[in-house]
């Protein structure tokens, strides 16, 4: 029952790579917009700069934290017991971070508003509640899966 493919193990290096990557690209991100409002607003943007490095960084906190969850999730997966109460929990967790993410731009789209973020918003909030369900379809999973090894 345990089977484990390659791409498993090619969806756990991605998940690895853009964790790490994300962090390295959270923590560029000042000189990144600084960079983008000389080239593309010829420093003359007052908003840009203001409005995007907050936004930038906090939301890019909360991606690398859901790519973190996703780790631990892969970790019980190629262990061979994926319906765990750690994964309820992560999952949980995951959809928190979706919400943040959505409601900073939100918040964003108020402030220097773009098409790109409503579609940012909409992509979020509809992984918010693929997490949530996700995270009841794993919750029932485990309750029949302890019941049956009661039962045996």
């Amino acid at each position: 029952m345990n089977q484990i493919s390659k791409t498993h193990y090619v969806t756990k290096v991605l998940i690895d790579i853009m964790f790490y990557g994300g962090i390295v690209c959270v923590l560029a991100v000042p000189w990144a917009v600084n960079f983008l409002n000389q080239w593309l607003y010829h420093g003359g943007h007052p908003w840009f700069q203001t409005v995007m490095v907050p936004v930038l960084v906090s939301s890019g906190i909360f991606a690398v934290a859901i790519l973190f969850y996703l780790k631990k999730m892969f970790r019980t997966m190629l262990n061979g017991n994926p319906f765990v109460w750690e994964n309820v929990s992560c999952f949980r967790k995951i959809a928190v971070c979706c919400a943040c993410i959505a409601v900073i731009y939100l918040v964003k789209s108020f402030l220097l508003f773009s098409p790109a973020t409503i579609v940012i918003v909409l992509m979020f909030s509809i992984g918010m509640l693929f997490c949530l369900t996700l995270k009841d379809l794993f919750k029932q999973a485990i309750t029949y899966k302890e019941e049956n090894e009661l039962t045996i």
